[in-house]
């Protein structure tokens, strides 16, 4: 098979730390198994010149270049396992799974010890459902490999996947035993037994990393913490009672009395506790903010003024005069209170202290979309002089430009927005196509617009934006009516209500001189756009009257449409002459 060679490097840029930890690590010897392929010195040296171009261009992350060379060393020799691992992972990354799957195992087949391959391949058969086979693995790794903790972790993850809880714990139950009790470990047995609903057993295990770490708090209060979620409130607060007698400030003891005094169903408790803590001075600023934040969700869930919250933000900015983050927490607060206006001064405030984040201008915009395209420019603009690859703020500046009918700027914005967006987000490049194609079109340049339609398509063939504008242009242009058709039709039975698609698929009809099924999709353009009416789809309702009931029903919705007010160039010749008239 061939890969397109740029989605398989966006594919395996992930795999670059790997890929060169495996590089430096991995001995690679080329006699791997008794049914080792026998080649002759020349073809030897062909492959050993090969394969290590393959390793380098890896490195470099050449992936597509890499894949070709590794498949080229495997044509020289099938059984040389570092080549089939390779294979098989480039095939995992490519979400071929069968033929990982058969790659990797032929690679353990020619080197049955290698820890590596084993572990990919274990991994790899818990993907796909073959749980038997990855327990297999572990259990044979665990014989040769008794000290490494990674093994017994992944078998217990695999009895687990498998079901079998019992024996997930005792895999478990091994590790500690060379290992010692250690926290990991011991939230994996509890979260074990809790299943099997044994909760004794579960809270023992919690109880013995406290016996091992008399003088860690956190442990009391996870125990307190896993009582509450077992709805033993009392014995919860015997827990955190205890901590509280020996660290009172301690904050993980703050955020789990929140959470009792919720769980006990005491929220105005729970709210003392959060503003006791974020007026003292001895909390550092991000557990305050992780505070604040909970206390934000608080008042909404018990449906309170959120401005009550507000002098809260006041005592913070006191405390904490130049922490960014509360700014911008603090205009979250203002726009829930729809206080736009002091919301955009947090927010503008947070950008200019993080102006390479784009979330701070990100909700600059939200305020300022749909009522100030001017705003909106302007925001756009100073956000891409700090942050000049990020494509979302191409795609807003060009719509404003757009909308401001400034066509050739938003056109060149757009272009230049596509250039930085890599093989991610195909359904954002797919829109980016869209407006270059709405835009060509509305300049005149109809073939260009119609080929950045296809490229659109190609991406996402489900753009029901692309596929409207794409079945409305050809059928104005009297092209590809039954193609239009097809599109078209896709729109309406994905969003059956939408008036704008609704008109359009009427509108094609027309064209195609199906008048009776025209009607009646127009009909329901317009019931569907009763509060809005447009005047286009008015005009079109008009015209399909014509044609079917006659002049004087096709009057009354001309006149509706001029009304609404309307550029078509041919609605006053139609409403003088009573005559449809077509534009081309």
């Amino acid at each position: 098979m061939n890969y397109n060679k740029r989605i398989l490097t966006a594919l395996l840029k992930a795999i670059i730390p790997t890929a060169l930890l495996l590089i430096l690590s991995t001995s690679f010897s080329l006699a791997q198994g008794e049914s080792k392929l026998v080649i002759d010195s020349s073809d030897q040296r062909k492959f050993d010149y090969y394969f290590y171009d393959a390793l380098s261009a890896k490195a470099q992350g050449k992936f597509a270049e890499a894949f070709d060379l590794f498949q080229h060393c495997h044509s020289l020799d099938s059984t040389n396992a570092n080549v089939l691992s390779e294979l098989g992972s480039f095939f995992n990354v490519l979400q071929e799974k069968s033929k990982a799957v058969e790659y990797l195992s032929k690679a353990v087949q020619q080197d049955p010890d290698n820890y590596y391959y084993n572990m990919v391949l274990a991994s790899l058969y818990r993907e796909v459902d073959q749980k038997e086979e990855a327990i297999d693995i572990y259990n044979r790794l665990l014989k040769t490999n008794p000290q490494k903790t990674d093994i017994y972790m992944a078998l217990a993850e695999a009895y687990n996947d498998n079901g079998d809880l019992d024996k997930a714990i005792e895999a478990l139950d091994e590790l500690e035993k060379n290992v010692g009790i250690r926290e990991s470990i011991t939230l994996n047995k509890f979260r074990l037994y809790s299943m099997l609903n044994k909760k004794e057993e579960a809270f023992e295990e919690i109880k013995s990393i406290i016996k091992k770490n008399p003088d860690n708090l956190n442990y009391i209060i996870l125990l307190g913490d896993v009582y509450m979620q077992d709805n033993q409130l009392e014995k919860s607060l015997e827990q955190y009672e205890k901590v509280k007698d020996q660290d009172p400030g301690l904050p993980a003891l703050v955020i789990s009395m929140v959470n009792y005094y919720e769980k006990s169903g005491k929220p105005e408790l729970a709210k003392e506790e959060i503003r006791n803590a974020l007026v003292s001075p001895m909390y550092e600023v991000e557990m305050k903010l992780q505070l604040l934040t909970r206390y934000i969700s608080l008042l909404q869930s018990n449906k309170t003024d959120t401005k009550v919250a507000n002098p809260l933000f006041e005592t913070l900015f006191d405390q904490h005069p130049h922490n960014a983050q509360l700014n911008f927490l603090y205009g979250n607060v203002l726009m829930l209170q729809e206080n736009k206006k002091e919301a955009m001064k947090q927010f503008e405030i947070y950008t200019e202290a993080e102006p390479g984040n784009p979330t701070g201008w990100e909700q600059m915009l939200r305020i300022a979309l749909p009522d100030s395209l001017d705003q909106v420019v302007t925001i756009t603009e100073k956000a891409l002089k700090h942050i000049p690859d990020a494509y979302q703020f191409y795609f807003y500046l060009g719509g404003a430009k757009y909308q401001q009918k400034k066509y050739q700027e938003a056109l060149d914005i757009y272009e230049k927005g596509l250039e930085t967006m890599d093989e991610g987000n195909p359904p954002v490049k797919s829109d980016f196509y869209a407006q270059i194609g709405d835009l060509n079109y509305h300049l005149g340049d109809k073939a260009v617009a119609f080929e950045n339609y296809e490229k659109a398509l190609k991406i996402n063939p489900q753009n029901l934006g692309v596929l409207n504008n794409y079945s409305y242009f050809l059928s104005v242009e009297n092209k590809d009516l039954d193609k239009a058709e097809r599109m078209s039709e896709i729109t309406v039975k994905a969003e059956p209500t939408n008036a704008t698609f609704l008109d359009t698929y009427g509108w094609v009809l027309f064209k195609q001189g199906a008048y009776t099924m025209a009607k009646i999709y127009i009909e329901n353009a317009v019931k569907y756009s009763e509060d809005a009416p447009s005047a286009e789809v008015l005009e079109h309702y008009g015209d399909v009257l014509y044609k079917t009931d006659g002049p004087e029903q096709a009057l009354e919705q001309w006149k509706k449409a001029k009304e609404i007010g309307s550029d078509s160039k041919t609605l006053d010749k139609k409403i003088k002459s009573k005559k449809y008239i077509d534009e081309n």
